[in-house]
């Protein structure tokens, strides 16, 4: 195959996401390593009626990332561009992993971060990815600049200033192809981890409290048992003294309990689904407590070995209690046996168009399943939830599977409109579009 506008291009290969809920068979895939060109890529599919799709690292457990025609992978576009003062400019194909590597020596941190770092700068804030805490927004709203080629070809620049920065930051790749994102960073710093075992009724209970009185606080529900593993994060100074645990035996402690462990009993467990709830109360109950003070990501980011398919939804803050109630009482109504726990987080109102949390602070509820369980009942199962989710106004992770459609997400969504007029800007013919943004947001 010829290169494309003097880009490496590749034949045709099958492409998987992480979590082997998507995948595809790209007609070409090309590593561009400048805005330049890719420009003239999308130039060229916009010519010819064809379709671009950016991919990361493909941890988004929904068909975000398929591409019918031209997949472009951006290990080409990778590391700092520019800092001035708090300001951070990164290239989009910048994984989460390395960015600490660049703001170390800048004494900077990232402000909030989940516990996974796989993806992709680009990826990760396309879709929406967050972590916890009350006082704090998605990654995506740490965004205050961003370059990106258009459907139409053409290359451009947003700052803070620019409204249409409000969708472009969380743009679902359907704006254009993300090359440079300027973050605001702030001070480095340290965290102090609690965290241990308290039953499921007392770590529901206490949730409204403990997210309004602390930094970053979540919790695992462990099914068909009333227990939990609660997790609270306070923000300390960049010299506060590391305790605990070294990070090498946390790793080590993870690799075995978390990782290792996990997979034996996930493969017990669908193998034999009736031990399900005695392997979730023996686990719940052999939990530990544990306390250290580590680097901002050294608390924030957890190893993630095993392999699962994740929905997660955000509703109303208040209405997580009684969300968790109904989900309990669907796994004591139903034959579902469930060995992954259900992850319980918090995060701040936004002001960006397909935020999440945009205009109201969000709670977030996250149900999985060990990716070899039947796929029958795994998906009964996020139908079920969904139901209860959606029926309090839900609004699905757009990195994690749901089914929900342009009709359903108008609705829960005040500016969906607005973000639909900003792609008719951005991308007129399509050229950004697959079956899913076509669902998402319609034609």
């Amino acid at each position: 195959m010829l290169p494309v506008n003097g880009t490496a291009a590749r034949s045709t290969h099958a492409w998987r996401n992480w979590g082997g809920t998507a995948g595809c068979s790209p007609n070409r895939v090309v590593s561009p390593t400048s805005a330049a060109e890719i420009a003239g890529i999308v130039r060229e599919a916009a010519a010819r009626g064809g379709t671009v799709k950016t991919v990361g690292a493909g941890h988004s457990f929904s068909p975000i990332a398929v591409a019918d025609d031209v997949q472009l992978e951006l290990s080409g576009l990778r590391g700092l561009v520019s800092a001035d003062g708090h300001r951070v400019t990164v290239r989009a194909g910048t994984h989460l992993h390395e960015i600490p590597g660049l703001l170390t020596p800048l004494g900077l941190a990232m402000t909030n971060l989940g516990d996974v770092d796989r993806q992709t700068i680009a990826g990760a804030t396309s879709t929406g990815t967050h972590g916890t805490g009350l006082a704090f927004g998605g990654i995506s709203t740490q965004i205050v600049g961003a370059t990106v080629v258009t459907g139409t070809g053409d290359i451009v620049t947003l700052t803070s200033a620019d409204p249409d920065l409000q969708a472009v930051a969380l743009g679902l790749g359907a704006l254009g192809v993300v090359v440079e994102l300027t973050i605001e960073c702030v001070d480095e710093f340290r965290l102090h981890a609690v965290e241990g075992p308290e039953t499921a009724d007392a770590a529901i209970a206490a949730f409204h409290e403990r997210v309004a009185s602390t930094d970053h606080h979540e919790f695992y529900l462990f099914p068909h048992t009333n227990c939990a593993l609660v997790k609270t994060n306070t923000r300390v100074g960049p010299d506060a003294p590391l305790t605990g645990p070294s990070r090498i035996k946390r790793c080590i402690d993870d690799e075995l309990l978390s990782n290792k462990a996990l997979r034996l009993l996930c493969e017990i467990g669908a193998r034999a689904p009736k031990l399900v709830p005695a392997i979730n109360g023996v686990t719940g109950r052999a939990l530990s407590a544990r306390e250290f003070t580590d680097s901002s990501t050294g608390v924030f980011v957890s190893d993630r070995d095993v392999r699962f398919r994740e929905m997660e939804y955000a509703i109303d803050l208040d209405a997580v209690p009684a969300a968790l109630t109904e989900i309990r009482a669907l796994l004591d109504r139903r034959d579902y046996l469930v060995s992954f726990p259900i992850e319980v987080r918090a995060a701040a109102a936004d002001d960006l168009m397909l935020s999440t949390a945009s205009g109201r602070t969000s709670g977030y509820i996250a149900v999985h399943r060990y990716h070899r369980d039947d796929p029958a009942d795994s998906a009964a199962y996020f139908a079920d939830v969904e139901a209860i989710l959606t029926d309090l106004g839900g609004r699905p992770h757009w990195g994690k599977m749901h089914t929900r459609d342009a009709g359903y997400l108008r609705s829960v969504y005040p500016r969906f409109d607005e973000f639909r007029s900003v792609r008719d800007r951005y991308d007129p013919s399509r050229v950004f579009a697959n079956d899913y943004l076509r669902r998402v947001l319609g034609e």
